[in-house]
């Protein structure tokens, strides 16, 4: 985990910001010594906004697995998302 003074980002906002695009992974702000702020590029963001977003999907399908529910094929799965693919594009 990296730790920078709040004054870091006062100071040089765009040395602090290429900063965290470099290092791709959040960035603990202190404020009078103590945590305050945390702080990511964009994309950094984005990406783990998606894997919370997967964990949360793959947790619902190990529930209905766990109690039972009924599995799609493969070759269903493919086709109905090759339909919201179309269906999008349109």
């Amino acid at each position: 985990m990296h730790i920078k003074p709040s004054t870091t980002i006062r100071q040089d906002y765009n040395g602090f910001s290429k900063f965290c695009h470099e290092l791709d992974e959040p960035v603990v702000l202190t404020r009078n010594g103590e945590a305050d702020l945390v702080v990511m590029s964009h994309e950094a963001f984005r990406r783990m906004e998606a894997r919370i977003k997967l964990q949360s999907k793959l947790l619902v399908a190990e529930k209905q697995i766990a109690e039972g529910e009924q599995l799609i094929e493969h070759d269903e799965v493919m086709a109905r998302m090759r339909r919201k693919v179309d269906a999008a594009k349109e």
